[in-house]
């Protein structure tokens, strides 16, 4: 029920049914690391059509296909082009199962040891959600009933979600955030960092294997078939825009003589005469020292450094007007200073802060300015004053024609503005039709708000920079990702059955080669007997710290190493289908960490970090275990099936 969030916030109306679920979401994001489980569900043993009983509670199918529904469009947000067969495929909504029981079996156990979560605790995360708020700044229910209305939601169901995952929060909060690990604890794990392999890897080479024939017609359909995903160009989208730009009111925005002189008028105080000065003051706390530094410094000594002398620091501000002055001394102070002239020191004067002694360094008289003098000036100000006016009062006026369901070619045609039709474009901007082309950033907000809209959803406004320009976005058309046809891409399919002919090849080579390691020959000598072009062997060395330690993770060779046993040999398949890797390990040398503070403080870090999720799995693991789980396996693979027939499109 939550999917549609993310979409709405460009309207007025979605704006508002965002925040109503807010808390929810936050809730239901932070529990999604608190109850994301593992799969603990048991065995089978439910009849009718529910998913799951979790305890005395039950989940629906229509609940799973929402929640995933809702999963879906909070991932997508950072994957725009995510669809839903994507989501399934890749354990997304076995996830989302494990979520939604664990929180009912939390929420269950914690009403069992009494624990309640207040009527009034509810109302108070709805009432204080600020787009609730009415007129007179206090929650509005009509507003809250009305949205809700609006979307088909009910209260009892975004009362139960926030009631729900407070309970969980309220009972995993505590352990989520410990941190306290023993040094019995980290021993063994600080020990195994410091333990060292050696070994040999050796390389062999795609290009330097003969590939064999070249492939035939048949073979290339069979590969194309076979890899049809490698061929696929992404989701592409047709995007109907159209942008108001401050340019298209400008022959509105043009202000008259009178406005201009109106508006002169109403400054006349910033374009009249006046004067600045340049002051040095320093406050003294009581008036015998003010008046013994005023004294010296009448006789000569700069203000700075009889302030010093004194153990006070002086302050100077240059180019000031006499109100901006008094706003930092006072108005006492400030008449004084600006009736006397350059040079003169004034005080001691009383004050709030103490007793003030200033001198004026610099006396500047600024010359005022004539209506024709500033006429440019002020012309320029109300025309962009009058140009966002006029571009809100568009804004408002199409906002108001969308709240009512217009369509994108009634708005169009209603403010005569020119609509734009893109090709189908991916996520980036791109047009993978023209090769030539590139993402243009100035519709980049554009293409993001047509990719997180679903189809049948009505047009939306899309703010543009800073100067008030805005654009009407509308999603024209849904292409689903498909593989190019092999005719327009056979030199590719080509290339690649040849890459991979070579690349199995060279696989078969590193069998043989691993083969006869494995028997007792040196890896050297093995790699020898290939008669191949290839390069010698080399010496592989590294501790589990050094790997741990490095930001980008363990290379793929040292992390195979890292799970081999002593004496043993494997292959690698190296990147970009290059090759292949032999490796041997050919020692260990175990970890002991006794003694070594160090290293076990830094296990102690390392295992803090995440002890207190550990500790949250296997109280939720436990909760599942005592409340009791049973789920439907034909009833979630019906789901499956269904979620897997929406097209991919997830929405």
């Amino acid at each position: 029920m939550l999917a549609f969030f993310r979409r709405l916030t460009h309207s007025k109306v979605g704006v508002v049914i965002t925040f109503v679920v807010l808390g929810v979401i936050a809730l239901a994001f932070a529990a999604g690391d608190i109850t994301g489980l593992s799969s603990m569900t048991g065995g089978a043993g439910i009849t009718g059509g529910d998913v799951a009983k979790v305890g005395k509670a039950e989940v629906t199918v229509n609940e799973l296909k929402t929640q995933a529904q809702t999963q879906l469009e909070g991932f997508r947000q950072e994957q725009p082009t995510l669809d839903m067969a994507s989501f399934v495929n890749q354990g997304g909504l076995d996830g989302t199962l494990d979520r939604i029981i664990s929180s009912m079996a939390l929420e269950q156990f914690g009403r069992s040891q009494g624990m309640v979560v207040s009527k009034r605790a509810v109302d108070g995360q709805i009432a204080s959600i600020p787009a609730l708020q009415g007129p007179t700044g206090k929650f509005d229910e009509n507003l809250y009933h009305q949205v809700l209305a609006q979307r088909k939601l009910t209260d009892a169901q975004i009362r139960s979600d926030i009631l729900r995952d407070t309970m969980a929060q309220q009972l995993t909060l505590p352990s989520n955030g410990a941190t306290q690990v023993a040094n019995q604890l980290a021993l063994p794990y600080a020990s195994l960092l410091l333990e060292k392999r050696t070994g040999t890897i050796g390389f062999i080479p795609a290009a330097v294997v003969a590939a064999g024939p070249a492939p035939s017609d048949a073979d290339l359909a069979t590969f194309y078939k076979r890899n049809a995903a490698r061929y696929t160009v992404p989701e592409r989208r047709i995007i109907r825009y159209a942008i108001v730009t401050p340019a298209q009111v400008k022959t509105q925005a043009v202000p008259t003589d009178a406005e201009i002189a109106k508006s002169y008028q109403q400054d006349r105080a910033r374009y009249a005469p006046t004067e600045r000065r340049t002051i040095t003051q320093v406050v003294v706390a009581d008036q015998a020292g003010a008046t013994a530094l005023a004294t010296k410094v009448k006789a000569g000594t700069s203000l700075a450094d009889a302030a010093r002398a004194a153990g006070l620091e002086a302050s100077t501000q240059t180019g000031v007007e006499k109100a901006a002055y008094a706003g930092t001394a006072s108005s006492q102070v400030a008449d004084a200073v600006f009736a006397a002239a350059s040079g003169t020191v004034i005080g001691p004067i009383r004050t709030q802060l103490g007793w003030t002694v200033a001198k004026i360094d610099k006396v500047e008289t600024v010359a005022g300015r004539s209506l024709d003098q500033v006429r440019s000036e002020i012309a320029a100000a109300l025309g962009t004053q009058k140009a966002t006016q006029a571009l809100s009062a568009i804004h408002d006026k199409i906002d108001d024609s969308l709240s009512g369901n217009a369509t994108f070619d009634e708005v169009i045609a209603d403010q005569k503005l020119q609509p734009v039709t893109t090709p189908a474009l991916i996520a980036s901007g791109a047009n993978p039709d023209d090769a030539a082309s590139k993402p243009d950033p100035a519709i980049a907000p554009l293409v993001a708000a047509a990719f997180q809209a679903a189809e049948g959803d009505g047009p939306q406004l899309v703010q543009l920079g800073t100067d008030g320009g805005f654009a009407v976005v509308a999603l024209g058309r849904v292409v689903r990702a498909t593989p190019r046809p092999l005719a327009q891409i056979r030199a590719a399919v080509l290339h690649d059955v040849a890459a991979d002919r070579a690349r199995q090849a060279a696989r078969r080579v590193a069998g043989e080669v691993l083969a006869r390691i494995n028997k007792g020959m040196p890896i050297q000598q093995s790699l020898a007997q290939t008669k191949l072009p290839i390069p010698a062997a080399r010496p592989l060395t590294a501790s589990r710290a050094q790997i741990a330690a490095d930001p980008r993770g363990a290379p793929p060779a040292l992390a195979l190493m890292f799970s081999m046993a002593p004496n043993t040999a494997k292959t690698l398949a190296a990147p970009n289908d290059s090759g292949w890797f032999i490796i041997k390990l050919d020692s260990i040398a175990p970890g002991n960490a006794v003694g070594n503070q160090a290293a076990i403080r830094g296990a102690r870090g390392t295992i803090a970090r995440s002890v207190g999720r550990e500790y949250v799995e296997q109280f939720a693991k436990a909760v599942r275990a005592d409340v009791g789980v049973k789920t439907n396996a034909p009833a979630i693979a019906r789901v499956r099936a269904d979620l897997l027939g929406q097209g991919g499109t997830g929405n």
